[in-house]
């Protein structure tokens, strides 16, 4: 099970520590003061995790266990690598039978069992590329990606639902039957259309703020669960067009 950080926390350090004022911006200690006082922090610290978010997935995985039985899995964003870290774990990946192949943009440090591309998910070569680097269908497409953010807040959704609408569709496009799909968004609503897409293609379709994702962040996360298969949609799709005919 995994616990919410309480208290004071398990690593010993003291919480409510303060930033000396020095050169630093105001905001800059702030954000600081706040990252090192940080529970969840301490915590991935502790446990070699080498972000916070590996508890947003942990913590999803609690209560929709998108996590057990998944024998390859793709991450979309993954630098620094607190996700591709859990999914080695769980489907025993290693480097002579990887079963994990991980993307970003950004430079991550090596993975044992982890296949990783430092390419823009966006590139065209990106989706073929991470098919090719687990060997099979994936049973959980995870997707941590956000657009750069510019301090508009409905620019900065509108870009980030754009990587969202472009994981999904790669999910649908590559994922086993029965797999699930995860990523970020953030509040302002999902669109529409992609909402449908969803919900035509999987059984289940949520909308979830783990406990530690920050109260005061816009983040949210959009879980499908449970592929239907893609001969199973094209299958309803024949029978509703014979339907309206």
């Amino acid at each position: 099970m995994t616990k919410s950080p309480i208290g004071g926390n398990r690593t010993g350090r003291k919480l409510g520590q303060k930033v000396k004022k020095g050169k630093l911006k105001a905001s800059s200690r702030r954000w600081l003061e706040r990252h090192i006082n940080d529970p969840y922090v301490q915590r991935a610290q502790l446990e070699g995790y080498r972000a916070r978010a590996a508890f947003k997935l942990l913590e999803i995985d609690e209560k929709h266990k998108i996590l057990s039985g998944a024998r390859r899995i793709i991450d979309l964003g993954a630098a620094p690598g607190s996700w591709s870290q859990i999914a080695a774990k769980v489907t025993k990946s290693t480097d002579a039978d990887p079963r994990v192949a991980a993307i970003d943009f950004l430079e991550m440090d090596p993975i044992p069992g982890v296949n990783f591309l430092q390419l823009d998910f966006l590139d065209p070569e990106a989706p073929e590329r991470l098919k090719e680097g687990i060997g099979g269908e994936p049973d959980l497409v995870l997707s941590d990606m956000a657009a750069p953010t510019t301090g508009h807040r409905q620019t900065d959704h509108l870009r980030t639902m754009h990587l969202c609408e472009v994981a999904a569709y790669f999910a649908v496009d590559v994922l086993a039957e029965g797999g699930h799909f995860l990523a970020k968004t953030f509040q302002g609503g999902t669109e529409r259309d992609l909402l449908n897409m969803l919900k035509q293609n999987f059984r289940q379709v949520v909308h979830v703020k783990p406990a530690s994702s920050r109260a005061e962040s816009v983040e949210m996360f959009l879980l499908a669960k449970g592929f239907k298969g893609r001969r199973a949609v094209e299958g309803e799709e024949a029978a509703e067009d014979a339907a309206t005919e």
